[in-house]
C-alpha cells in the first residue's frame, strides 16, 4: 500500500498556513504583541484544539498525517537560518565589560525558577505525574521547564522593536544564550535520569559543546576568512549553507539542540566579509519570512487545549504554575541585574525579556512528553504558561520604556554626544558592510 502523495497536500496547505500566519501576526502587531504569538495562535486554531474539534474532516483533508513532518522540517530550516542571522547580529563589543553582569543574571535567572519549580513539582507529582515517572526526574524536569528563556522568540521581539543593537538587547540575548545552554545540559541530565543512563553522558555533552564552540571561533572563523577572500557569491552561498547545516547537525548529535549550532556558526562567520553579508541578506529576505512562520504554526498544530476539560482544578493549577514561573524568572533576573548595578527600569526590562518562554519552552515540553515525564494535562498547562508569559513580555516592555528607548551601544573610542540614540533596527547599509543583516521578516 503506497502512501498518499505529499506534494499536492503541501501545495494546498502552504497558502492557508502562510495566510493564517500573516493574519495572526498582523492582528498581534495591532494589539502591541509580537507576531509570533499570532502565528502560534493560528496553529492552535487550525489544530485539534479548534478546527479539529469543530470539523475533523477539514483537519484531516488540510493536514494529512504525512504532511506534519514536512511542515515541521521546513520550519526547522527557517529557524536555523534565523538563528544564524542572530549569531551575526550579536556584537561581542556590546557586552564587553559586562561579563560579570551577564553571568550573574543568567545563573540567578536559571537557579531561582529551577529550585522553585522543583518544589512545586512535589505538590503536582501525586496529581499529574505519569505512573512511569520517578519523583526526582519529574521534579528536575519541571524546574527546567520553569527556568527556560525562549532564545528565538526573544530575538524576534527585540528585532521587531529595534532593540537588537542596544545594551539591553545584547545583554538579554547573552543571558538567554547562557541560560539555554545550561538548560539543555540540565535537560540532558533529566533525560539520563529518566532513561537510567550514565551521568557521564551529561558531562560529555557539556564538554563537547564548549569544545565545539571553541573550534568554531578559534579555527573555523579564520579559515573561513581566508577561503572567502577567493570565492564568489554563488560559492559563498553554498559554503555558508553547508557549514550552517553541519554546525546544526553537530550540536544536535552532541545532545544540545540544533539551533545552538546555527547560532554559534553565525557568531563565527567573518563580520567584515561582503559575500557573507550578501548571503545573510538573501536569508533575511526569503528564508526567514517564508520558512520561520511554518515552525511556529507547526507547533500550534500539536497543542490540544481540550485535554484540560471543564473542571476548575486543572485551570487553578495552571494559574499557580504561571504565577510561580513568572515571579521567579522575572523577579530573580531583575534582582540579580539590580545587584549588578542596573537601575530598576533596566533591571525590570531585562527580567521581562528573560521571562519570554515561547518555542524553546515548547521544544523542552515536547521532550518531556516523549520521555513520559509529564502527561497531556500538565503538558497543556505548561504550554499555556509559556504562551501567556510570552504575551506579557511586549506590554511589560512598553510600560517600562515610556520614558524613552534604551541606550544603544557606543564603541569605547566614540566620543559622547548629546544627540538622542537611534531606535532603528535596520543594519548599516553603507558601502563597507559590517556583516550584519536584519534577521526578521515581515511576518
Amino acid at each position: 500500500m503506497t502512501a498518499p502523495p505529499i506534494l499536492p497536500a503541501l501545495l494546498l496547505s502552504l497558502p492557508l498556513v502562510l495566510t493564517a500566519c500573516w493574519a495572526g501576526g498582523a492582528v498581534c502587531k495591532r494589539l502591541g504583541q509580537p507576531p509570533v504569538i499570532g502565528e502560534i495562535a493560528a496553529g492552535i486554531l487550525l489544530g485539534p484544539s479548534v478546527l479539529g474539534r469543530a470539523c475533523p474532516a477539514a483537519t484531516a483533508a488540510l493536514f494529512p498525517p504525512g504532511l506534519a513532518p514536512v511542515l515541521d522540517s521546513l520550519g526547522q530550516l527557517g529557524l536555523l537560518c534565523f538563528m544564524f542571522l542572530l549569531g551575526r547580529e550579536l556584537d561581542p563589543e556590546v557586552v564587553r565589560g559586562e561579563r560579570r553582569t551577564a553571568l550573574t543574571v543568567a545563573l540567578t535567572g536559571l537557579a531561582v525558577p529551577l529550585v522553585c519549580g522543583a518544589l512545586l513539582a512535589l505538590a503536582l507529582y501525586g496529581h499529574y505525574a505519569p505512573e512511569t515517572a520517578d519523583r526526582l526526574p519529574f521534579a528536575l524536569f519541571l524546574g527546567v521547564a520553569l527556568s527556560i528563556t525562549a532564545f528565538p522568540v526573544l530575538a524576534r521581539i527585540l528585532a521587531d522593536r529595534g532593540l537588537t543593537g542596544t545594551r539591553l538587547g545584547a545583554l538579554s540575548l547573552t543571558c538567554a544564550a547562557v541560560d539555554d545552554v545550561l538548560a539543555w545540559s540540565l535537560l540532558a541530565l533529566v533525560t539520563a535520569l529518566a532513561r537510567n543512563t550514565s551521568l557521564g553522558a551529561v558531562l560529555r555533552t557539556v564538554l563537547l559543546t564548549v569544545a565545539f564552540a571553541a573550534l568554531l571561533l578559534r579555527v573555523v572563523r579564520p579559515l573561513l576568512a581566508r577561503v572567502l577572500r577567493r570565492t564568489g557569491a554563488a560559492a559563498t552561498f553554498a559554503l555558508v549553507t553547508c557549514c550552517l547545516c553541519l554546525a546544526a547537525l553537530a550540536t544536535d548529535r552532541i545532545g544540545v539542540h540544533a539551533v545552538v549550532g546555527a547560532f554559534l556558526f553565525g557568531a563565527a562567520t567573518p563580520r567584515d566579509s561582503p559575500s557573507v553579508h550578501q548571503v545573510a541578506q538573501g536569508m533575511s529576505q526569503f528564508a526567514v519570512p517564508f520558512l520561520l512562520p511554518l515552525f511556529f504554526i507547526s507547533t500550534g498544530l500539536r497543542i490540544d487545549i481540550g485535554t484540560l476539560g471543564p473542571h476548575p482544578a486543572p485551570w487553578l493549577w495552571c494559574g499557580v504554575i504561571l504565577l510561580v514561573a513568572t515571579a521567579t524568572k522575572w523577579g530573580g533576573t531583575a534582582l540579580a541585574a539590580r545587584a549588578c548595578g542596573s537601575d530598576w527600569r533596566g533591571a525590570l526590562s531585562l527580567g521581562a525579556l528573560m521571562n519570554c518562554r515561547g518555542l524553546t519552552e515548547l521544544i523542552v515540553l515536547t521532550a518531556g512528553l516523549d520521555l513520559r515525564l509529564i502527561g497531556p494535562e500538565l503538558y497543556t498547562m505548561l504550554v499555556l504558561m509559556a504562551l501567556t508569559a510570552t504575551a506579557l513580555t511586549s506590554p511589560a516592555l512598553t510600560a517600562l520604556m515610556r520614558k524613552g528607548p534604551p541606550e544603544r551601544h557606543r564603541p569605547p573610542s566614540e566620543p559622547s554626544t548629546s544627540s538622542a540614540p537611534s531606535t532603528s533596527s535596520a543594519p548599516s547599509t553603507s558601502s563597507a558592510p559590517r556583516g550584519k543583516a536584519q534577521p526578521v521578516g515581515n511576518s
